[in-house]
């Protein structure tokens, strides 16, 4: 099924245009490809206080996000198994449209995550997963935000915002030096959360491709895809640094 665009966040900021996140996404890829050859000729930098201060504020926007996406799919009375958009003007279907927009934004703001391992000369961290990963989310995200801000599309945005509260707490205290490696034994568990959170979003758009449901079956098909790629790359990683690692 065909969308158009929800006229509500049509003229939001990035959301307009494609130009603006595909600006985004082609000087990313440019810092990727360039960055590391660029940093030869410079010392690492050690950024412990700028990392803190983002992971730390990455932590409260991931609250944010999850206590919005959480209050409002429950005053709502959102469905976890068919929920279609609430393209009204109402007060909810706005405050959900609104998180919708910063979850996607989020995910602009992610992309530092690369430019601090390109600056600190961590260059064998900077994988095809990583730049995968965080570049296509701008894309879904802003299509997403584009027509479908809302609905089945909630349910994404509140489990990934629950496990992020963890992945940058975890950033957060790896920041403070090495000598809190030994603290973050959960690092193992923290993957783990990430595999089922892929779980149970393939389970969650799945079902709709098989049951009657006012929501697109195209974002429900893409999500869906989407997601397995992701699970398969992240099962490559967790086998690749637990279990082949070990021995």
């Amino acid at each position: 099924v065909f969308c158009f665009s929800d006229p509500r966040t049509d003229p939001w900021p990035l959301v307009y245009s494609p130009l603006p996140v595909t600006l985004v996404f082609t000087s990313y890829l440019f810092m990727v490809a360039l960055g590391p050859s660029c940093m030869r000729q410079w010392q690492r930098l050690e950024l412990r206080a700028p990392l803190l201060t983002y992971n730390l504020a990455m932590v409260a926007l991931s609250s944010y996000m999850f206590y919005e996406f959480l209050v409002t799919s429950v005053l709502a009375n959102y469905s976890y198994l068919c929920q279609p958009v609430d393209y009204s003007p109402s007060e909810l279907g706005m405050r959900m449209a609104r998180v919708c927009w910063w979850f996607f934004f989020s995910k602009v703001i992610e992309l530092l995550d690369t430019v601090f391992l390109i600056l600190r000369k961590k260059q064998e961290q900077v994988t095809f997963l990583h730049v995968y990963h965080h570049g296509s989310m701008l894309f879904n995200w802003w299509s997403g935000v584009k027509y479908v801000p809302g609905g089945q599309a909630f349910f994404v945005g509140m489990l990934n915002s629950f496990v992020h509260i963890f992945m940058y707490s975890y950033y957060a205290l790896a920041s403070l030096g090495p000598w809190m490696r030994q603290h973050l034994w959960w690092k193992h568990y923290l993957t783990i959360l990430q595999l089922c959170q892929f779980v149970a979003i393939a389970a969650h758009s799945s079902y709709n491709l098989f049951t009657e449901c006012p929501f697109p079956d195209g974002f429900n098909t893409a999500v869906f895809l989407y997601i397995l790629s992701l699970l398969a790359l992240f099962l490559h990683f967790y086998y690749r640094t637990y279990i082949r690692g070990k021995r």
